[in-house]
């Protein structure tokens, strides 16, 4: 049974499309498109736009090991309300996935529990330790899409070479999480002016931009592909850039809360801003939408890491790192957008094509005959964010309260519907 999605904006950078037109799916996947079409089932989407699901390449699922701050079905629940349809989880679960078996168990839970597509990441070394590397081959065979210590970074700079070398004979990129442990052991937030004046122990921008650099040198000794978590500095996107001109094969991406904050909104010491990387300063956060614009950082990924309300309402010396952020994501790069930084091409070249392309994921399209995952946005759509309906399990949000324009209504995952927003479920009309 065929169903169209009328009059919607569709914009799919990969196929050089933007224009208000239907969309045709049929048996999960999608037809074709055009004006005019008919089909057996109709979904009204004028005023809205119809991208290719967002796929976030970089979250933290929690299962195994701490299903009470996530699971793979309440985070993928709370992916699908945000316009995703596809995410990437790391690896550092409680086992680490390090090995075939926690592979198989994260894939075996999301064939039965997840509402859109779930793509683990195994650990570069075992345990995520940065001594040994884990067993690369055994989980590409079960299915991991890349290899990261993530939430950790391995200090010796020949294991990390090493791991580039064998990643490389399976086609995996390497995540790497850039963070001179000995420069920011201690620290809690950037190191400068507002760290000082909170006394608050500071993690200096140079602990980023010190691994970036050898990675970068690793990966043009290498040949091996090379992709940058969360970045925060502008040293970091200034070396990126040199190396992007080098010719070598690295990308990037960007948080949308390090390109939205600065540290300066620590003030009043809210520890859902505590986040590794920090919130550095403004110069900073310019420099990221800057590399975002130029195309120096590729993507945008939320690295989603929930937290229990224990770890975060403590001192905030004490309290965990990370936000959540699977739910705001895209309604934060749309600020963007509205003050014209950012295209909406752009938008889903960063949100979709860009990690698909990354991670050699489908997706990222609407062309013709690929599974019809679909996001529906209404951009004009206002609300205030409220923690206590987010569907993930955590509610460590600084965003709490913030009204925002633009949110995800509808999201498809094979042509079926993996969330619909209730208050324009009531107002849209769907014939049959």
């Amino acid at each position: 049974m065929s169903l169209i999605i009328k009059g919607g904006r569709v914009i799919d950078p990969v196929g050089g499309l933007d224009r208000v037109c239907d969309l045709e799916i049929d048996k999960g996947r999608i037809v074709r498109t055009g004006r005019g079409l008919s089909g057996e089932r109709v979904l009204e989407a004028s005023g809205l736009w119809v991208l290719p699901g967002l796929i976030d390449m970089h979250v933290h699922l929690r299962e195994p090991g701490y299903e009470y701050k996530e699971t793979i079905e309440s985070g993928s629940r709370a992916a699908a309300a945000g316009g995703f349809t596809a995410v990437a989880c790391m690896a550092n679960t409680d086992p680490v996935n390090d090995n075939g078996s926690v592979t198989d168990f994260i894939l075996s839970q999301a064939r039965r529990r997840a509402a859109v597509r779930i793509y683990p990441v195994g650990a570069l070394t075992k345990k995520l330790k940065g001594e040994q590397l884990a067993e690369i081959a055994e989980m590409k065979v079960r299915g991991v899409v890349a290899l990261s210590d993530d939430g950790a970074t391995p200090m010796n700079a020949e294991v990390m070479r090493r791991g580039l070398e064998y990643a490389s004979t399976f086609g995996l990129p390497v995540i790497a999480h850039c963070d001179d442990q000995n420069l920011s052991r201690k620290g809690v937030m950037h190191e400068g002016a507002v760290s000082m004046r909170l006394g608050l122990p500071g993690i200096p921008d140079a602990a980023e931009a010190c691994i970036v650099g050898r990675e970068i040198l690793l990966a043009e000794l290498t040949g091996a592909a090379l992709h940058i978590a969360h970045v925060s500095s502008r040293r970091s996107v200034a070396l990126i850039r040199g190396a992007k001109e080098r010719g070598v094969a690295v990308t990037a991406e960007v948080t949308p809360h390090h390109l939205t904050l600065n540290d300066a909104a620590l003030a009043e010491y809210d520890t859902n801003l505590k986040v590794s990387p920090p919130l550095r300063t403004e110069a900073d956060r310019r420099a990221l939408v800057e590399g975002l614009i130029d195309g120096t950082l590729d993507a945008v990924a939320s690295d989603h890491a929930p937290h229990n309300i224990a770890e975060k309402e403590v001192e905030f010396e004490n309290a965990a790192f990370g936000m959540i952020g699977l739910e705001t994501s895209l309604p934060l790069l749309l600020r963007l957008v509205h003050a014209g930084t950012l295209t909406p091409s752009q938008l889903v070249q960063v949100m979709a094509v860009a990690p698909a392309r990354i991670l050699g994921l489908p997706g990222g399209t609407l062309g013709k005959g690929v599974d019809a995952d679909v996001s529906l946005v209404d951009p004009d759509r206002v609300f205030s964010v409220d923690p206590q309906t987010l569907l993930s399990r955590s509610r460590n949000t600084p965003f709490g309260g913030w009204e925002l324009k633009g949110k995800a209504v509808c999201t498809l995952l094979r042509g079926k519907k993996a969330y619909e927003d209730r208050e324009w479920k009531s107002r849209q009309k769907v014939s049959s």
